[in-house]
């Protein structure tokens, strides 16, 4: 009986180790990717109406962040954003307050537009960063590409005097096989 209860013992620490290393190698196909655009807002936009901002070319440096990470675009087994701040540079010391909401879309070459971030309620005072709420869209074939775009669609309640020069930072996380692993 006492071999039994050994026996049973030596397993379950055996196997708590086992998932312990799985673990551990789990985390070692984790990474970020961080990506920082600037878009701008131009002055005297109407009142109420929605208007659209787009990026440039987005150029995805994946191939070398993932070789920096011991992986390859072929190995890639998901990709999400998993945050995306907005931030005045320019004119110092405005807010987000002439916003009323905010989207973000995604899109790249041969691939449907998909809705990724969005913040549909901006108080009154929301100061010259905003945060935005982001989806759980795999986007690895957005970000596999070469470059990707982004399609910024706001909502004004204020008439802008000035242009608004804004950082969009945005965080991916990339689970990903490494080496086969």
């Amino acid at each position: 009986m006492k071999l039994k209860i050994k026996i049973t013992f030596l397993f379950v620490v055996l196997a708590l180790m086992v998932f312990d290393a799985c673990e551990a190698i789990d985390k070692l196909t984790h990474f970020k990717m961080d990506y920082d655009e600037t878009i701008s807002i131009p002055s005297t936009i109407g009142i109420n109406l929605p208007f659209n901002l787009f990026t440039p070319n987005i150029t995805t440096n994946s191939q070398e962040v993932f070789e920096i990470n011991d992986t390859r675009k072929d190995m890639i087994e998901m990709i999400q954003l998993t945050e995306m701040e907005f931030e005045i540079i320019t004119p110092a010391g405005e807010d987000f307050s002439f916003l009323t909401s905010i989207e973000v879309y995604i899109n790249a070459e041969d691939l449907e537009e998909v809705n990724i971030a969005w913040n549909t309620n901006i108080g009154e005072d929301p100061g010259g960063t905003i945060q935005l709420e982001t989806s759980n869209d795999d986007l690895k074939e957005y970000i596999k590409k070469d470059s990707f775009n982004l399609r910024v669609k706001t909502v004004t309640d204020e008439i802008i005097l000035t242009d608004h020069e804004i950082n969009v930072h945005s965080t991916f996380f990339v689970d990903a096989k490494i080496l086969g692993i």
